[in-house]
């Protein structure tokens, strides 16, 4: 009876030693593992932030697998804990939908990267700047300063807007002449403002022409290459300049016009 309890003892050891050495094993394994991931990684062009999420989400699905080997080894049936974590898994993706479904967003985003920090992007019908990019949230800063934060979804679900991804940028304006005023004139005048401005490119050159007949007047559209950060200096100029060039010029800017009759 001693014998047996002793060899019983003995056999539960050699179980319990075993799973210690797995243990000890798995752990500097799996290390070793996640070191040779973020090595691996460092090597990409996937911003840190998906290098995080994909170092964090492998060590913790080897630390699920070395926590099973080692119950298998001490002989615990593990199949009723396997259905138990595919339930819990289940169940957690269900009630985590939306925010799983950002951060796939986010990994896309930081992957192909559509825009980066510092980026100025119009999305949703909001513009601003880029202030971080994060797995489940983009945050940007609008120019009257206020932060904004759009989840990653809703920014691949949108059509997005970079305004910063090329070096150089259009700017598209439209002037309203009376039928009175000379075009050729209105049309000199326009191109002589953009000559005036040297943020303006001669090349590629400026274009001036005659865009539509309205009911008050001439449309001229004026479209002009410059900067990308050069863009708002450019059209507030042009804007402002025309009219004064205009006033000067004698040409007629219309606007709306009511006669009023009075019957007594």
């Amino acid at each position: 009876m001693k014998e047996k309890t002793l060899e019983k003892i003995w056999e539960y050891g050699e179980i319990v030693l075993m799973a210690a050495v797995i243990m000890a094993l798995g752990i500097l394994l799996i290390k070793l593992a996640v070191k040779i991931t973020g090595k691996a990684l460092a090597k990409t062009r996937l911003d840190k932030s998906v290098h995080k999420f994909i170092i964090t989400a492998t060590k913790y699905a080897l630390y699920i697998v070395l926590a099973v080997v080692i119950l298998t080894s001490l002989k615990i049936p593990t199949a009723p804990l396997v259905t138990v974590l595919g339930a819990c898994g289940a169940a957690v993706a269900l009630a985590l939908k939306d925010s799983l479904g950002n951060i796939a967003s986010g990994i896309i985003i930081l992957a192909n990267k559509p825009f980066i920090r510092g980026d100025v992007i119009e999305v949703t019908g909001i513009t601003g700047i880029v202030q971080s990019i994060d797995l489940l949230v983009t945050t940007l800063k609008t120019y009257d300063n206020k932060v904004i934060t759009i989840p990653n979804g809703t920014i691949t679900a949108a059509v997005l807007v970079n305004y910063s991804r090329e070096n150089t940028r259009r700017v598209d304006l439209s002037f309203t002449i009376s039928y009175d005023s000379d075009i050729a004139e209105a049309k000199d005048v326009l191109m002589a403002v953009t000559v005036s401005n040297p943020d303006i490119f001669a090349d590629p050159a400026p274009v001036v022409g005659v865009a539509e007949h309205q009911e008050s007047g001439i449309l001229l559209d004026l479209k002009v290459w410059c900067e990308t950060s050069k863009y708002y200096d450019v059209r507030y100029y042009l804007e402002e300049q025309v009219k004064i060039s205009f006033d000067k010029a004698n040409i007629t800017i219309p606007y709306p016009q009511m006669d009023v009759r009075v019957i007594k």
